[in-house]
């Protein structure tokens, strides 16, 4: 157990989450963000997330997705409600994907359920989707979703309760990771430890970290015609791994809408900007979206919104110590938030070992 000062640039799932494994630890913490807190342009604020065991090619984060999912069950256990709804993911392609196999492999090896579905059968099983072309398909277990800011808010009020500080609307605007202080607009706060979990705005902070790209991502926010209402309500998670299209759907919960998003990085756009997606952002997702579900047209789109991801070649994370008092927190790629407690043990760890 430790005494020492930690302060926290960032108030997004990566941030909240390793002030909860640090103040576990008996660290005592402060959490800084430049916006509101929780903030509502953060790349985890969101009605609600995909988490899952299966990952396709990417084996690392699968093996790390039990004990993600262990470490959700505790967090939820500290903050008193349990906001998460299993869910299977129906994942299906037109054409050789390279996802489904080493999937298979993995929740074979964890002992989760999946079985093969028909894909003659795909309009009659699943005829909220334009099933035409489909060449395979299967539904796999240990998935769902979390209900991200619901998770944010509880987490706040959690870690309030535990001492924790927070520092709403400060823009972090220096910092130094040898002494443990940073500036905000001048005003200089010293701790025994920085971490870094800024997100989008990782940059700023950090010119050298080259490879940690601000990636500008459109979601679409639904209301399904009338007659389809009770399909989605009982619908898995949707996966389309065709190439050209590459959506995913989340389907409408209490609380929640039906959204969905594509998983092909932009690399481009500023973080400041608006989130309001621009007409040609929202034409490229519903010709996607068209061209994967059943009588699209019928949709009423609620709203198109803009996020950023933070996203690294690999689709990796960067965790690492940065100088002898500071480490970066970088969970990238859209894969952040349903690792996020097992991102916050290994960013605790070097906090602890650094001394």
């Amino acid at each position: 157990m430790s005494d020492a000062q930690v302060l926290i640039v960032g108030a997004g799932i990566n941030g909240l989450c390793t002030a909860w494994a640090l103040v576990r630890r008996g660290f005592r913490v402060t959490v800084f963000d430049q916006g509101p807190i929780t903030n509502p342009v953060s790349s985890s604020h969101d009605e609600h997330r995909v988490t899952r065991h299966a990952y396709g090619p990417m084996r690392a984060h699968a093996a790390r997705m039990p004990g993600a999912f262990r470490l959700w069950d505790v967090l939820f256990a500290d903050i008193g409600a349990r906001h998460f709804d299993p869910v299977p993911v129906v994942a299906f392609e037109r054409a050789p994907s390279g996802w489904i196999d080493p999937s298979l492999a993995d929740l074979d090896r964890m002992g989760l359920p999946w079985r093969e579905l028909d894909p003659a059968g795909m309009a009659t099983t699943h005829p909220l989707l334009r099933s035409a072309g489909v060449t395979r398909a299967v539904e796999l277990g240990g998935s769902g979703v979390l209900f991200a800011s619901r998770i944010l808010t509880d987490l706040v009020v959690h870690l309030a309760a535990q001492g924790v500080r927070f520092q709403p609307h400060c823009r972090v605007t220096d910092l130094d990771p040898e002494t443990g202080c940073l500036s905000v607009e001048g005003t200089r706060h010293a701790g025994d430890h920085i971490v870094v979990a800024a997100g989008a705005w990782v940059r700023r902070l950090l010119p050298g970290a080259d490879t940690l790209v601000p990636s500008r991502q459109v979601v679409a926010f639904l209301a399904p015609p009338p007659g389809l209402v009770p399909l989605w309500a009982e619908a898995p998670i949707y996966f389309d791994l065709d190439a050209d299209i590459g959506t995913y759907a989340l389907p409408p919960r209490p609380g929640t809408r039906l959204k969905i998003g594509d998983h092909r990085f932009s690399l481009t756009g500023d973080p400041d900007d608006s989130r309001l997606a621009g007409a040609a952002e929202s034409d490229r997702l519903m010709d996607a979206l068209r061209r994967g579900y059943a009588g699209f047209d019928s949709y009423l789109l609620l709203e198109s919104r803009a996020c950023y991801y933070t996203v690294t070649p690999d689709e990796d994370f960067v965790i690492r110590p940065l100088g002898a008092k500071a480490t970066l927190v970088s969970a990238c790629s859209g894969h952040g938030f349903k690792l996020a407690p097992d991102t916050a043990e290994r960013a605790a760890d070097l906090v602890a070992a650094a001394g």
